[in-house]
């Protein structure tokens, strides 16, 4: 066993004394390379990778997951400041799932649950259960805040009036709320936002109005739109700009793409402004009218007449009423005999007209005005257009303008829609400069490939003889190899063998490459 051993070692160290020095310290280089990349990855692939799963928790928070952590037998990792725990990539997800199920995170509120938590079987008086009250409703509005878009945290204090059974429902005081909101980074809330923030609140809350609610942050107050809120108005402001765009671009497509099926593609070039009307009108409208126009009557529905006559003898009052010194006045001053006879007569018709009632919503976004600038090219050997081309390109806009300036409001003439468009007839670009900018452009680019080829072949032949005089230096600097002399014995004048021998043992031992060459050239002198 141990002569094996010995053989085996022996080969391998004749193995290894085969490599050269540079070799040996190659191979201990790389197995020292290979065996720092296991270590590297072997610690990698055991290292226990941690990702954040709750930051922004307040003391309360933080201490109820770590709680729920330990009894789990989950490792984590607390940040330095407390407001952030990381638990295992691997156990992240379920970790989440099983504290958000449990509610453990309240972010610093109460909430409704501190009713179950903290029951007595004694029971609470009226003020303790004020106060939880009080603060769970505070706590819930605050958890609700916060899932809203952008609110990094929120503050909450409501104020809820006392309730008194000789006050009638109108005449109950109102609860107030005042918020305190701080944004996530780079946030900022547009005015839907904030009138989702109001309404929220006002909705939470019994008996709370809007004009009740204070939302700040850490900048300025913010407002509803129910209270004069400007976000709401520059929003608007800019929908009503993006509309307008909106529709020039579309006047602008459709009169460039129907123009260029009569001049050519890329030979009209059009300008649009306009002025849209954004007003919204809601009106009602109580009309009565005749049902007959022409004679201005209605329908008749009933009609009655009366006519009475009376004629007989007897004495009749006389004079004139109340003419006398002593005489009343009003009554005859005499009386008389004859013939009396009297006659009445009364008509009554009822007529039926029109009673219209309108409610009317004025739609907004029509147009006020409108103008068309055309600028056409005109045809090649041309330097404007013809009066036909003109005159229907004219027309066409004229038309346009008259189709969109119809809800306006306002009548006007051919000659007033005549004022609002125009055709210009423009050179886009001279012919012959096109074909002498194309030319130009062609013999350029030739040209720079020629220079580039031309330099590209200076640049190889430099370097070509650079390197050939580069190598003929060298071969200059080289001395010429002399002859190797090789030491003569002079055969002849030895007739002793043991001369020789002891001779060539001599330049063997003194001079060994000497001794070499001679061998060589023994052997050379035999072959031939």
């Amino acid at each position: 066993m141990n002569e094996r051993f010995a053989q085996y070692r022996e080969k391998i160290t004749q193995y290894w004394n085969r490599f050269s020095g540079k070799q040996k310290i190659l191979f201990f280089s790389t197995l020292f390379i290979i065996i720092i990349i296991i270590v590297v990855l072997t610690m990698q692939l055991s290292k226990t990778e941690y990702e954040v799963a709750f930051q922004d928790l307040d003391s309360t928070d933080s201490a109820g997951v770590m709680k729920y952590l330990d009894s789990a037998g989950v490792s984590y990792r607390l940040s330095p400041d407390g407001k952030s725990i990381s638990v295992p990539s691997t156990d992240a997800a379920r970790v989440k799932v099983d504290i958000g199920s449990q509610g453990i995170v309240q972010g610093g509120s109460i909430g409704y649950k501190v009713f179950d938590e903290s029951s007595s079987m004694i029971g609470t008086t009226d003020s303790e259960f004020n106060v939880k009250y009080n603060n769970a409703l505070n706590g819930e509005v605050e958890q609700l805040m916060r899932r809203m878009q952008g609110i990094k945290d929120a503050k909450v204090l409501i104020n809820l009036p006392k309730e008194t059974v000789f006050a009638s429902q109108e005449n109950q005081e109102q609860a107030s709320a005042s918020v305190v909101l701080s944004f996530d980074p780079g946030f900022r809330p547009t005015q839907d936002n904030i009138d989702g923030y109001f309404n929220l609140v006002k909705t939470a809350v019994p008996n709370l109005p809007i004009d009740n609610i204070t939302i700040a942050n850490n900048e300025i107050e913010l407002m509803p739109t129910a209270k004069g809120g400007q976000a709401g108005v520059s929003s608007q402001v800019e929908e009503n700009f993006a509309l307008k765009k909106k529709f020039e671009e579309e006047v602008k497509k459709n009169v460039k793409q129907f123009l260029s099926t009569l001049t050519g593609p890329d030979k009209v070039d059009v300008l649009v402004f306009s002025q849209l009307n954004f007003d919204k009108e809601n009106r009602q409208e109580k009309l009565v009218t005749p049902v007959d126009a022409e004679n201005m009557k209605g329908i008749e529905i009933s009609s009655q007449i009366i006519s009475n006559t009376y004629s007989g003898q007897g004495n009749t009052t006389g004079g004139v009423a109340g003419t006398g010194s002593q005489d009343v006045a009003g009554y005859p001053s005499d009386t008389g005999s004859g013939t009396s006879s009297s006659e009445e007569s009364s008509e009554t018709r009822n007529f039926e007209v029109n009673h219209i009632t309108k409610d009317i919503i004025a739609s907004p976004y029509s147009v006020k005005d409108l103008t068309i600038n055309v600028a056409v090219e005109p045809p090649t050997g041309q330097n404007s257009l013809d009066d036909t081309t003109s005159a229907a390109i004219q027309n066409i806009l004229v038309n346009i303008v008259r189709a969109s300036l119809a809800d306006s409001g306002v009548s006007y003439t051919d000659a007033d829609l005549a004022k609002k468009v125009s055709v210009y007839s423009q050179q886009f670009g001279s012919t012959d400069a096109n074909a002498a900018s194309g030319g130009l452009a062609t013999w350029m680019i030739w040209a720079i490939a020629a220079a580039a080829l031309l330099v590209g072949a200076g640049v190889g032949y430099m370097i070509y003889r650079s390197r050939k005089k580069q190598e003929e230096e060298v071969e200059e600097d080289i001395p010429l190899q002399v002859p190797t002399e090789f030491p003569s014995i002079n055969m002849d004048s030895m007739t002793n063998e043991s001369q020789v021998r002891k001779q060539l043992e001599s330049l063997a031992k003194k001079k060994p490459d000497e001794f070499v060459n001679l061998l060589r050239t023994w052997l050379a002198d035999e072959q031939r």
